[in-house]
């Protein structure tokens, strides 16, 4: 079994296509989904069809991203990074070249099947490019990108609707895939997949078992549930307030931009040792939980500090989680971690506002707020009486 040795970071030409494919898998999700309401069309007849038209993409990563993770460590993530690349843009070049509303449906399957292969793969490489000691600044410039694509995805994926409609919005993201494969096979070096132990489905289940798995990946779960909260929820606490759409979107847009900046420094201040994997994923569940906290105040004034606070402690949990699971993960292993790693946060996107909506169905969206709060509080007592086996360099 191999582990990731402190090696010097790769050099930023290197990384900068991994990035980039992280902004097109989150500008690619929000992008559209953002603007399929406003859309019409006879493929989009019923809330109901565009329920299920919003579910296809992250349906499509839910079901396959452990499956790419485990064949990203079998052929090389380079492979599966340029495929995914090249398949998104032909699923975004269908919904063009085709006719009938059916194709639509196609297209965003295609697109999130796609996003299931190069997303876990870039996660990989981010991992296999960089020394142990780099882990938290390349996983926190790797979050702050795709933060990027989901706080930019809404606004340009919008403006590009009102210019052309929603053909120029699949045509662009087809560009974009495009692009971003041709920089990353010239950019990224062949990285070759490394010799493995047979593993057993027993020995997998033990290694998804083991705290070291199982307690960064629940932390991004619970933050991606937050984050999808507070986008969801966070404007129709605003609309009750009074408040108007342009005031509720700006609140996003705080969220949204607050995670995105955290990310950096909080990696920066994990390679310098000025905060540990354990407590910085403590004090980020407690801000997230304290943001859900402060959603259920009235007027602007909750919006606003639960908007700040969500995003702060989403912030300081994604690169801290990302960067824990690359450094007790067998190098030989990463893809397959990191894909089992994206299946816990599409079920934390899912699950989040799932049960909030059910909760405030039933008595109310403040009580919502609040179990999600509680829920997230309890994840520090799991963080901080949980014992697990030694592993090579992580310090969980």
């Amino acid at each position: 079994m191999t582990s990731l040795q402190d090696a010097p970071a790769a050099p930023r030409t290197r990384m900068w296509p991994l990035y980039a494919a992280g902004f097109t898998t989150a500008f690619g999700a929000h992008g559209i989904a953002a603007n399929l309401g406003g859309f019409s069309d006879d493929a989009v007849t019923s809330l109901l069809v565009l329920g299920g038209l919003l579910a296809l993409y992250d349906g499509a990563e839910v079901v396959l991203k452990p499956l790419f993770g485990t064949l990203a460590d079998r052929i090389g993530a380079r492979p599966l990074l340029l495929g995914g690349l090249v398949a998104f843009a032909a699923a975004s070049a269908l919904y063009l070249v085709a006719d009938g509303p059916g194709w639509l449906w196609a297209a965003r399957f295609g697109q999130g099947a796609a996003a299931s292969a190069f997303s876990p793969a870039a996660s990989a490489l981010v991992a296999r490019l960089n020394g142990a000691s780099g882990l938290g600044r390349a996983y926190g410039s790797y979050g702050f990108y795709k933060s990027l694509g989901y706080t930019l995805g809404p606004l340009l994926g919008g403006v590009l609707v009102w210019a052309g409609g929603l053909g120029l919005l699949f045509a662009v993201l087809g560009v974009l895939g495009v692009a971003v494969a041709v920089w990353a096979a010239l950019a990224v070096p062949v990285v070759p997949p490394l010799p493995k132990t047979r593993q057993t489905v027993l020995d997998l289940a033990r290694r998804l078992a083991d705290p070291a798995f199982l307690a960064p990946t629940a932390a991004l779960a619970g933050a991606t549930a937050a984050l999808s909260v507070g986008v969801g929820f966070l404007p129709v606490s605003g609309a009750a307030a009074g408040l108007g759409p342009v005031a509720t979107g700006a609140a996003v847009s705080v969220l949204a931009g607050c995670a995105a900046l955290v990310q950096p420094r909080t990696g920066r201040a994990l390679d310098a040792g000025r905060i540990t994997v354990r407590g910085g994923l403590v004090a980020g569940l407690l801000i997230t939980a304290a943001g859900l906290g402060c959603a259920v105040l009235p007027g602007v004034a909750g919006v606003v500090s639960g908007a700040a606070l969500i995003g702060v402690g989403t912030g300081v949990i994604t690169p801290l989680g990302f960067a824990a699971l690359a450094a007790s993960t067998p190098t030989e292993r990463l893809g397959q971690t990191m894909g089992a790693a994206e299946l816990g946060r599409e079920l934390g996107d899912a699950g989040g506002p799932l049960l909030v909506a059910a909760i405030a169905t039933a008595v109310g969206l403040t009580f919502g707020f609040g179990t999600l709060a509680a829920l997230l509080a309890l994840g520090p007592i799991i963080l901080l009486t949980t014992r697990r086996r030694p592993a090579p360099t992580s310090e969980i």
